[in-house]
Parts: structure tokens; C-alpha cells; sequence
């Protein structure tokens, strides 16, 4: 007589079968969230701050507050001291951008006044900010990886689905040498996640949750708000014949001459 095969529940829970599983169910669940026809974000998005006589719903709420924890306020406090000093004086310390390195997430998402463009598709969403030509990709319908198999990057890994007409994104895997919100700084365990949604024709926020445990005390959120821009083109912007630099006192300068 043939050897019998185990197939009983004991044997799934220590097969690959168990992983298939919990990923089959994890996808059903996801695709069951997602509206027949979710809205459509595409096209491209200037950045809204409402103003006087402004609508209170399409201007951005409030931020919360930024609470680091103890060994990394004391230098954030202080860089940013030294930063109010720079701009009394009229100099700008060194940043990324001053140096063509791209902000990465989430400061591409709202560069001062640069708008961005959203290229909406079922399976994938592509956010194209106009300040350095930045780009991620959004992917919907998928199970975000675990944070230590995500390759650290500028952009990281963004895993998306809708919930109702809001856009739930999820992302991991941006490395610690690139700014956080406000400069502040983080480590490979932050998480960001984002909730898009049109709060009225043509107006977006994009409410933006950073949590980290070993930066942060408690998770800070901030909000976002665009307006479309329907004949805008998006232009090229290629971080080239930069005549900026960083002096020996951490101030970027202007260079005038060629060397």
C-alpha cells in the first residue's frame, strides 16, 4: 500500500500553503473595500492654502503636534534654531534641495509652490511631483511588504487601496538619510500613511500620518489640500548647472565666477 500524504490542518499551518492563503485572503479583502468606480484623481493639482474669504472645508485643518522623543528634540530644536537665525540674517543653511538631492517622501508631496499631476489607473496610481520631476508609484490591490524587505529609498513602497471614495496609502521603506516632515528626523520604521479624498469638486486633501517608534512620541498628522489645475502643463524640471553651494559654516551660497 502507498504512503499516505498529510494534507490535515496541522500540515497547512507549517506548509507554504498557509502564506498562500493568508495572502489570497488578504487580497480578497482589499478588493472588496474598492468601490465599482472609485473617484478619478487624475490630472494635474496645485497647491491650495485658502486664505481670507476661503472655505473652511477645502482649506487644510491643523497640523498636530511634532513630539520627538527626548535624544532626537534636543538636536532637531537646535538645527532649527540655528535655521530661524539663517533667515534673520537672510541666509538659507544647506538642504537637500539647495544640494539637486530629490526630497523623497513626504515632502515631495507639497514643495512650495510646485504643483504635481496624478496618473490614476486600476492598478496603479503614479504621483509626479513638478520640483525635481519626482515620481512614485502607488499600487493598488496589493498586501504592503514587511518594512525589512523593502530596499530603502527616497520613495519607498506604497501599497494603496480605496476605502469607500478615499485613497488609503500605505508607505514603508524610506531610508533615514532623507528629511522627514519639517526636517524632522526618522528612522527605517517609519510609516506613512495617507487617506486622499475629493472634499469637493476639483479639491483634494491629502491627510498625511507619519508614525515612527523610535523617533516619535506619539504619531503626527498633518493635511495637504490642492485644486485642480485643468490646462496646466506640467513643466521639466532637472536639477542642472547648479551654481548653489554649502560654505564651511553649513550656508548655501551663490556661486558667482566659475572656478
Amino acid at each position: 500500500m502507498g504512503a499516505c500524504s498529510e494534507t490535515g490542518p496541522d500540515k497547512i499551518h507549517n506548509s507554504p500553503m498557509k502564506t498562500i492563503l493568508l495572502f489570497a485572503a488578504a487580497l480578497s479583502q482589499i478588493q472588496a473595500q474598492s468601490p465599482a468606480n472609485p473617484p478619478d484623481f487624475t490630472g494635474v493639482w496645485g497647491v491650495y492654502r485658502g486664505g481670507r474669504g476661503a472655505d473652511p472645508k477645502l482649506a487644510p485643518p491643523p497640523a498636530s503636534a511634532l513630539v520627538l522623543k527626548p535624544d532626537y528634540a534636543k538636536p532637531y530644536e537646535a538645527r532649527r534654531a540655528l535655521e530661524a537665525e539663517a533667515n534673520k540674517r537672510g541666509e538659507q543653511l544647506a538642504t537637500t534641495g539647495a544640494q539637486c538631492i530629490p526630497y523623497g517622501m513626504p515632502t515631495m508631496m507639497s514643495v512650495a509652490i510646485y504643483p504635481m499631476e496624478v496618473i490614476q489607473t486600476p492598478k496603479q496610481i503614479t504621483i509626479i511631483s513638478e520640483a525635481f520631476s519626482e515620481v512614485r508609484r502607488v499600487y493598488m490591490g496589493v498586501p504592503q511588504a514587511k518594512v525589512e524587505d523593502v530596499a530603502p529609498g527616497y520613495y519607498g513602497r506604497s501599497a494603496g487601496r480605496w476605502d469607500g471614495d478615499t485613497l488609503v496609502v500605505d508607505t514603508v521603506g524610506i531610508k533615514p538619510s532623507i528629511g522627514g516632515y519639517r526636517g524632522m528626523p526618522h528612522s527605517d520604521q517609519m510609516r506613512i500613511t495617507e487617506h486622499m479624498k475629493l472634499v469637493a469638486p476639483d479639491y483634494l486633501h491629502d491627510q498625511i500620518t507619519i508614525d515612527d517608534p523610535v523617533v516619535l512620541d506619539k504619531p503626527v498628522t498633518y493635511t495637504l489640500a490642492f485644486k485642480r489645475m485643468p490646462n496646466y502643463e506640467m513643466v521639466e524640471f532637472v536639477c542642472d548647472n547648479n551654481r548653489e553651494y554649502v560654505d564651511e559654516k553649513g550656508v548655501v551660497r551663490l556661486q558667482v565666477h566659475d572656478k
